[in-house]
C-alpha cells in the first residue's frame, strides 16, 4: 500500500471525510434526515478540500483511485445541488458509503505523479473526461433510483412514500446521459485531433490500445441510448440496461486500465 506517499495534510483530510461519509451511511435512520444530510454535506467538503490539496500540491498525483474519488465526489456535488429542489432524494447512505470507500482507496492507492508538461491545455482535456465521468456517473445514480423506486412501486401500489417521480428521474438520468456525451465526445476529439500537442510526439498518431477501445466503444453506447431514447422512445429499464453496460465500458477505459497497471503489473505509467 502506499500510504506513505501521501502528505500528512491529505491524510488527515482524507480520514476525516471518510469519517464524516462513514457516519450517515451507517447510522442515517439513528440520525434522522436533518442530521445525516448535514453530515454528509461536511463529508462533501471535506473531500473537495482533500481533493484539491491532492491535486493542487506541490507532488500532484493522480491514477485510478483517484479518479474514483473525483467521479464520487462530483456525483455527491449533483446530489447536493438536487437535494435542495428534491428534498425527498433518498439516497445519502448508499452515496455516503460510496464516498467513503473511494477515499480510502485513494489514499491507499494515490497514483503516480503527474507528468510535467508544457501544454497548458492537457489540464483541461483531463478536466473534460473526468467531468464526462461524473456526469454519467450521475446518469447511473438516477438509473438505480429510478429502478428502485418502481421496484417499490411494483410491491406496494398502494403506497405513496413521497419519493422523486419516476418520470422525474429519468428525465434528469437523461439530461446527465446528454451532457456526460458531448464532454465525452469532446475529450475523445481533443485526443485524436490534438494528441501530439497534449501529450507529445509519442502521441502523434490515434493508438488502439485499451483505454481508447474501451472510450470509444462507451461512446458508441451512449450515442445509441440517446438516439435509442429520440428515435424509439427508449425509456425504463431498457434504458438503464444500456446506460449500466456504457458506464461500464467507460469505467475500464481509463479507471480498468490503470488499476490494471498499478496494482495488477505494479507499473507506474
Amino acid at each position: 500500500m502506499i500510504l506513505a506517499s501521501a502528505s500528512p495534510v491529505g491524510l488527515l483530510l482524507g480520514a476525516a471525510a471518510a469519517v464524516a461519509y462513514a457516519v450517515p451511511a451507517l447510522a442515517a435512520r439513528t440520525l434522522g434526515t436533518l442530521s445525516a444530510r448535514r453530515m454528509l454535506l461536511l463529508a462533501w467538503v471535506l473531500h473537495g478540500a482533500q481533493l484539491a490539496w491532492s491535486l493542487l500540491g506541490e507532488a500532484p498525483r493522480f491514477g485510478f483511485a483517484p479518479a474514483l474519488s473525483i467521479t464520487v465526489w462530483l456525483v455527491l456535488t449533483a446530489y447536493v445541488v438536487e437535494s435542495q429542489l428534491y428534498p425527498q432524494l433518498r439516497a445519502r447512505w448508499a452515496l455516503a458509503g460510496f464516498g467513503a470507500l473511494a477515499i480510502v482507496l485513494a489514499l491507499l492507492f494515490p497514483g503516480t505523479a503527474l507528468p510535467a508538461t508544457s501544454s497548458p491545455w492537457l489540464p483541461l482535456h483531463w478536466a473534460l473526461g473526468i467531468a464526462a465521468y461524473g456526469l454519467f456517473a450521475a446518469a447511473v445514480a438516477h438509473g438505480w433510483l429510478m429502478t428502485r423506486a418502481e421496484a417499490q412501486m411494483r410491491h406496494a401500489p398502494q403506497e405513496n412514500d413521497g419519493g422523486v417521480p419516476l418520470l422525474t428521474l429519468e428525465r434528469l438520468m437523461f439530461r446527465f446521459v446528454g451532457a456526460g456525451f458531448v464532454l465525452l465526445t469532446l475529450t475523445l476529439l481533443a485526443g485524436t485531433l490534438f494528441g501530439e500537442t497534449l501529450y507529445g510526439t509519442t502521441h502523434k498518431h490515434w493508438q488502439w490500445d485499451h483505454k481508447r477501445v474501451f472510450t470509444l466503444l462507451s461512446w458508441v453506447v451512449f450515442a445509441a441510448l440517446l438516439l435509442g431514447r429520440w428515435l424509439w422512445g427508449w425509456r425504463g429499464r431498457r434504458a438503464v440496461r444500456v446506460l449500466y453496460v456504457g458506464a461500464g465500458l467507460l469505467l475500464l477505459g481509463y479507471v480498468g486500465s490503470r488499476f490494471v497497471l498499478e496494482v495488477l503489473l505494479g507499473r507506474a505509467v
